[in-house]
């Protein structure tokens, strides 16, 4: 069951940068427990939020509150409850990956032994590359490390800034599956920038949605996106005969394509089984169903808007 405590409360953020307004009005809420995306294209306000948020630059008005306290006059009480990668983690590469988490500890004032940094970086899937310098390490591998110095302190807040730009597929799913082992077996609450949005389709419940320096949307992601029609494919055997039974039920719904075998469709979430039902009552073979990217073409559908 999804936790009611707020663990970020961002009221109508505004950020100048002399005349340049970068945020113009920005809200939102993230709760305890959350894999919450924050998304919005190149320009939105997203880096400017991030780092307003961990009081890395003023905002001009609107209030922060990270929790349950104000960030302005509760700074140093709320940055030691966050871990955070802004842009890409930086290491001294010619120290090993073990070495650097032991400076960083010292750096941050956190209480660990050896035997915690050891647990840490084999959390982050790095085991037996803890002496290893990082000027031999993968980018992958980087921003894995990079996961583990944010955790060096037990944070119970992860901030993480587009942390797979760069990466290969494999590099993705790696960090896709280390963000969900942070919510699931460690109990943490992540803030994920990301603009890739099938990953955040994929590990995010809640998300918001800024553009040109405002709130678009936010809420759950599967109410978001259960509310849109989706475009979803059907693969039969008899495409004539299919076509005909859709464009006669009462269904509510459009034909956005057809080819050999594949007729696609703009349909609820909620029609999908209705629909599936009505072929194959009506003697059509339905070999599989696949709804296209959901979240890309409603993120497309907003902005465009």
């Amino acid at each position: 069951m999804q936790s009611e405590e707020k663990i970020i409360e961002v009221k109508h953020l505004v950020k100048y940068f002399g005349k340049f307004k970068a945020v113009e009005d920005v809200s939102f809420d993230v709760f305890r427990g959350d894999v919450y995306g924050f998304l919005g294209p190149n320009g939105a306000g997203k880096s400017t939020t991030i780092r307003t948020l961990l009081s890395l630059i003023k905002p001009s008005s609107g209030e922060i509150r990270l929790f349950g306290k104000n960030l302005k006059d509760n700074r140093n009480f709320i940055l030691r409850k966050i871990g955070c990668i802004v842009e890409k983690p930086d290491f001294y590469k010619y120290l090993s990956a073990e070495k650097n988490l032991e400076i960083f500890a010292r750096i941050s004032g956190a209480d660990v032994t050896k035997k915690q940094i050891h647990e840490i970086i084999e959390f982050v899937g790095l085991k037996g590359r803890e002496k290893d310098k990082l000027n031999g390490f993968s980018h992958g591998m980087k921003q894995r490390l990079g996961i583990a110095q944010t955790l060096i302190h037990d944070p119970e807040l992860i901030i993480l800034d587009e942390p797979t730009t760069g990466l290969d597929p494999q590099g993705i799913i790696d960090i896709r599956n280390l963000i969900l082992q942070l919510k699931n077996e460690s109990n943490k609450t992540v803030l994920l920038s990301s603009h890739i949005l099938s990953e955040i389709e994929l590990i995010a419940n809640r998300m918001v949605i800024i553009n040109k320096g405002k709130t678009i949307v936010q809420g759950s992601v599967n109410d978001l996106l259960n509310a849109q029609d989706l475009i979803v494919s059907f693969q039969l055997d008899n495409i004539p005969k299919a076509k005909q039974i859709i464009q006669s039920s009462s269904i509510k719904l459009t034909i956005d394509n057809e080819n050999e075998n594949t007729i696609s469709v703009h349909i609820s979430h909620e029609n999908i089984p209705v629909l599936n039902k009505i072929l194959t009552d009506n003697g059509c073979n339905v070999y599989s169903i696949e709804s296209k990217r959901k979240l890309e073409d409603y993120f497309l559908k907003l902005i465009s808007e």
